[in-house]
């Protein structure tokens, strides 16, 4: 296991300062979302970047993961809009084409994977028509990943259309559970949804696991807490993961704090540190 950050949690810091910073902190990888500020892979300076954090992330022997989580990037008035289950064909295939440039980006980038989610339902569509959606543009999505030797992570996301391990699963199911497809799974959400008990949950999809958001929670509240701060034990799920022999990132998720990012992944850094030391 090793300690990992999200760029969606240093706030207006600039994010080469910030990893070089983490990694003095000692921490192994980062979840990088490319949004307007850095990596947008719609502007024209994105070859560029794209080189310029290779080597910074070499330099720092730093691993990474790419998110596409970005609140507006794709539309400046809603939040994660458009989805892959947008009434509009036309705007699910603008997140699909955003899609294919994150999975392009982290095979220049060398990711271990790639997350992404379904997206809330804002319509009256039945379920039969959501599922279809959902599958189609996964599938087109899984498809350009295995062209480009990437790992996708698909993430249960509170108050979207997957919004719990079990729903994940089931659309596992409809795709024929293909090896190139994984979960993203932010504990606070297990915590959030009641899929209790949590380290069970893990230890049933731990052959699945290819990323992990770190956060607290408390049951019902979609609130990202500093470690610790929630109602989470952790010490069942760090032993559930090392005992599956989990290599990926923890990745912590505070977008809340990035007032006081450094503090925030100095805490975090020695939180996560005690765990492995507890189970190991």
């Amino acid at each position: 296991m090793k300690a990992g950050y999200s760029t969606n949690s240093f706030g207006d810091v600039d994010p080469l300062d910030a990893l070089s910073l983490l990694c003095e902190q000692g921490y192994a990888s980062l979840a990088i979302t490319p949004d307007r500020n850095m990596l947008n892979p719609f502007e024209k300076t994105f070859a560029s970047e794209v080189r310029v954090w290779q080597h910074a992330l070499a330099k720092a022997q730093m691993r990474c993961v790419v998110e596409t989580g970005a609140r507006h990037l794709l539309d400046s008035k809603r939040k994660h809009h458009p989805t892959l289950l947008s009434d509009a064909q036309d705007d699910c295939n603008r997140r699909i084409e955003f899609l294919r440039r994150a999975i392009e980006l982290a095979g220049e980038l060398n990711a271990d994977c790639v997350s992404l989610w379904s997206g809330a339902v804002c319509s009256d569509a039945d379920e039969t028509l959501l599922w279809r959606k959902l599958t189609d543009g996964v599938g087109e999505v899984l498809d350009h990943a295995s062209r480009c030797g990437v790992v996708l992570g698909f993430e249960p996301e509170p108050g979207m259309f997957i919004d719990t391990v079990a729903r994940a699963e089931e659309l596992f199911e409809r795709l024929g559970r293909p090896k190139s497809l994984g979960l993203t799974v932010d504990i606070g959400h297990l915590e959030c949804l009641g899929e209790r008990p949590l380290a069970a949950t893990v230890r049933d999809v731990a052959d699945r696991i290819v990323n992990i958001h770190i956060d607290d929670m408390i049951v019902c509240r979609h609130e990202h807490l500093p470690l610790g701060k929630g109602d989470i034990d952790y010490v069942p799920i760090f032993r559930e993961l090392l005992a599956a022999r989990y290599q990926g990132g923890l990745h912590v998720e505070l977008p809340r704090q990035s007032h006081r990012w450094y503090e925030t992944a100095k805490e975090s850094y020695e939180f996560i540190h005690r765990m492995i030391g507890l189970v190991s």
